[in-house]
C-alpha cells in the first residue's frame, strides 16, 4: 500500500465506468422503443401495472441505498464500529406496517400519487401541501445526491468533477424520461447487481490485505470495533438499540411507507398480493446491503487500525474515505477501482432517477392534470418533458450545492430527513384517526415542519464550535452518521448531559422522524377536536384503517382461537385481506365504510385517467 499522493484510474477503469453509463441508458433505451413504447400515462407511470415483485424489490431498496449512505456507513463503522449495524432490527416492523396497511389501502384506492390519498380523505388544500412539500423535499435532496459522490471521486482520484456530474445526470434523466418506471425499476436491478458486486470485491481484496479473515477479526475486535447492545435509554445517545431499533421505525415507515417514489412502485405491481410480496422480499435486501457496507468498514479498520488517512491528512473529510481505501487497496488490481466507482455511481443513478420519475409523476397528477384537460398522448409527453426537466434541475442544483460551503450544505443534506417525518405524521393522522379534519390535518402538518426545522437546524447551529478543532477519526465526539441517505455531524459531549433547549437540539438524529411525525398527529387532532371533529359518515370510504375492529380481532384469536375461526360475529374479514389471505367478497357493511374491499371500484379511478 501506498498511503500517499493522489489516486488515479486506468483505461481499465474508466472503461467501466463507462460500461456502467452505458447499459444503463441502453436499457432505457431498450424501454422506450419495445412493448407500448412508453405512448401511454399508464405504461410511463405505472409501467402498465405489469411488475413482478422479484425486480420491484431491488428498486424499492436501490432507491434509497445512495451514494452518501455506501459513503458514510463504512465511515461510522470504522470510527465507532458496529453499534450502527443494529439498525437492521428497524426493518423489521418499518416493512411490516407498510405490507399490511399502507399497501393493501393505497392499492385499494388505485392511487397514481400518494397525495390524492390527502384530498380522498381531507381536501384538496391538503393534498397541494404535500404535493408541495415532496417536491421541495426531493428536489434539495437531488442536486446533493448527485454532487456528493462525484465530489469525493474527484478530490481522491482527480476524475473531473463536472465530467461525473454532467455523464451521470444526463445518462439518468435521458433513460428516465424515455423508458418510464419500467426503465428506472430494471436498470434499478442491474445497478443494485453492480453495487453488491463492487462491495463484495473491495471486501475479498481488503480482507486479503489484512492478512486473512481470521487476523482481520483479531485487529477489529482488539481494536474495540465490535460492539455490542448499547440499551442506554437516553435520547441523546446518537446511536443506541433504541435509537436504531425503535426510532428507525418512524424513519422506514417516512421511506417505504408513503413516500411517492415507493409506493409508485408497489402501485405497478400486477396485484395486490405481489405489491406486499415485494415488501416482504425488500427486507433481505436491505439486510445484504447494510452487511456489506457495514464489513467495508471494519475492512477499512482491519487495514489501516487507528492511523486513519484522515489523520495522517491524506484526505480532507470521511466522505473521502472509503474511496481512499478502494484507491490504496486496489491500485495493484486493475478494473477493481474502476468497479467500484461504477458501484458507488450505481447508487447515486438509482437514486436520481427515482426521484425524477416520481417527481414527474406528482406533478402532472398532483398540479397539472386537475387544473388542465388533454388528450392521452399529449399527458404522456409531457410527463417525459417534466421527467426532463427535474433531470436538468437537478445539475443545476448540483452547481448550487457547488457553490455552498461546507455548513450549509451539511445543513441541505438535513432537510431531507426533517421534511418526512411530518409527511408521514399526516398519513398517519388520515389513516388512524377517523376524527381528524382538513383544517387538523394543515396546521399539523405546518407544526410538524416548524418542529423538524426548528430542532435540525437549530441542533445544527448549537453543536457548531466556536473554533475549529480537528479531532481523531475514531473520537466518540464526532462521527459520521449515514442514515436515510443523509450525512449529519454531531458533537455531544459524554460527561455532561444537556438539559433544557440544548436538551432538545442534542437530540438524537434517529428520533427526529419520530419527533416531527408525532408533532403533526398531537397538534393536528387538537386542531381537528376544536373546530369540530370529522363524522364517520363524511369519512370517504377506504381511507381509514380499522384499528379498533383488528386490534379485537387478533384478540379474540389470542384468548380463543378455536372461537375466532369458526364464529362468523369474530371474523374481520376486512383484516385478512389485508394480510392478502382473505376473500374479496366477504366483508361487512360495517367494514366496507372504513376499509375499501378490493373489488370495489375506487374513488380517483376516473380521476386518476388522463
Amino acid at each position: 500500500m501506498d498511503p500517499t499522493g493522489q489516486k488515479y484510474f486506468t483505461i481499465i477503469d474508466y472503461v467501466i465506468f463507462a460500461l456502467l453509463l452505458v447499459a444503463s441508458m441502453a436499457i432505457g433505451l431498450y424501454y422506450a422503443f419495445t412493448g407500448g413504447r412508453q405512448s401511454t400515462t399508464q405504461e410511463f407511470m405505472y409501467a402498465d401495472r405489469s411488475m413482478k415483485c422479484l425486480p420491484l424489490s431491488l428498486s424499492l431498496m436501490a432507491t434509497f441505498q445512495s451514494a452518501v449512505a455506501i459513503i458514510g456507513t463504512p465511515a461510522e463503522v470504522y470510527a465507532n464500529g458496529t453499534q450502527y449495524w443494529f439498525i437492521g432490527c428497524c426493518y423489521i416492523l418499518g416493512l411490516l406496517i407498510p405490507a399490511h396497511i399502507f399497501i393493501p389501502m393505497f392499492y385499494r384506492l388505485h392511487l397514481t400519487s400518494v397525495y390524492q390519498y390527502l384530498e380522498l380523505r381531507f381536501c384538496k388544500a391538503v393534498r397541494i401541501c404535500g404535493t408541495v412539500t415532496f417536491i421541495f423535499q426531493m428536489v434539495i435532496y437531488m442536486g446533493v445526491g448527485i454532487y456528493t459522490p462525484a465530489l469525493a471521486l474527484n478530490a481522491v482520484t482527480g476524475f473531473h468533477l463536472w465530467g461525473a456530474v454532467l455523464a451521470t445526470g444526463l445518462v439518468c434523466t435521458l433513460y428516465t424520461a424515455l423508458g418510464g418506471l419500467k426503465a428506472v425499476v430494471w436498470t434499478d436491478v442491474f445497478q443494485t447487481v453492480v453495487m453488491f458486486t463492487g462491495q463484495l470485491a473491495v471486501i475479498i481484496v481488503g480482507v486479503h490485505q489484512a492478512g486473512g479473515l481470521s487476523d482481520a477479526w483479531v485487529k477489529v475486535r482488539d481494536g474495540g470495533r465490535i460492539s455490542g447492545i448499547d440499551l442506554n435509554p437516553d435520547p441523546t445517545v446518537r446511536h443506541t438499540f433504541w435509537t436504531l431499533g425503535v426510532g428507525g421505525v418512524f424513519l422506514m415507515l417516512s421511506l417505504y411507507g408513503v413516500n411517492q417514489a415507493q409506493v409508485q412502485r408497489y402501485l405497478s405491481s400486477r396485484t395486490e398480493k405481489e405489491a406486499v410480496m415485494s415488501c416482504y422480499m425488500v427486507f433481505p435486501c436491505l439486510q445484504v446491503a447494510l452487511m456489506l457496507s457495514c464489513l467495508m468498514g471494519l475492512v477499512m479498520y482491519a487495514c489501516y487500525g487507528n492511523n486513519s488517512p484522515l489523520e495522517q491528512q491524506y484526505i480532507t473529510s470521511k466522505d473521502q474515505m472509503v474511496l481512499y481505501f478502494v484507491m490504496d487497496m486496489l491500485q495493484n488490481f486493475p478494473g477493481l477501482p474502476g468497479l467500484f466507482v461504477a458501484c458507488l455511481f450505481s447508487a447515486s443513478l438509482s437514486t436520481i432517477s427515482s426521484a425524477f420519475n416520481s417527481l414527474a409523476t406528482v406533478t402532472m397528477v398532483d398540479l397539472i392534470k386537475p387544473h388542465y384537460s388533454m388528450t392521452e398522448a399529449r399527458a404522456t409527453l409531457l410527463s417525459k418533458m417534466l421527467a426532463l426537466s427535474y433531470g436538468i434541475i437537478c445539475v443545476a442544483m448540483a452547481y448550487v450545492v457547488h457553490l455552498m460551503n461546507s455548513s450549509v450544505l451539511q445543513a441541505a443534506l438535513s432537510i431531507f430527513g426533517m421534511v418526512g417525518g411530518p409527511l408521514l405524521g399526516l398519513f398517519c393522522l388520515g389513516i388512524f384517526f377517523p376524527c381528524a379534519n382538513s383544517i387538523g390535518a394543515v396546521t399539523g402538518l405546518a407544526a410538524g415542519l416548524v418542529m423538524a426545522f426548528w430542532v435540525g437546524i437549530g441542533g445544527f447551529l448549537s453543536r457548531m464550535p466556536s473554533s475549529v478543532q480537528v479531532l481523531p477519526l475514531n473520537s466518540t465526539n464526532t462521527v459520521l452518521a449515514a442514515s436515510e441517505n443523509i450525512t449529519v455531524f454531531a458533537v455531544i459531549d459524554a460527561a455532561s448531559r444537556p438539559a433544557g433547549l440544548n436538551g432538545l437540539y442534542s437530540l438524537s438524529y434517529m428520533w427526529y422522524s419520530a419527533l416531527n411525525s408525532s408533532t403533526v398527529v398531537l397538534i393536528g387532532l387538537i386542531i381537528s377536536f376544536m373546530t369540530g371533529p370529522t363524522k364517520g359518515d363524511d369519512v370517504a370510504s377506504g381511507t381509514v384503517y380499522p384499528v379498533m375492529r383488528t386490534a379485537q380481532s387478533l384478540l379474540h384469536k389470542l384468548v380463543k382461537p378455536s372461537t375466532c375461526y369458526t364464529s362468523p360475529e369474530h371474523t374481520i374479514d376486512g383484516h385478512k385481506e389485508i394480510n392478502g389471505n382473505g376473500k374479496e367478497d366477504a366483508g361487512t357493511e360495517e367494514e366496507t365504510e372504513t376499509f375499501l374491499p378490493s373489488n370495489v371500484v375506487s374513488p380517483v379511478e376516473h380521476e386518476t385517467s388522463v
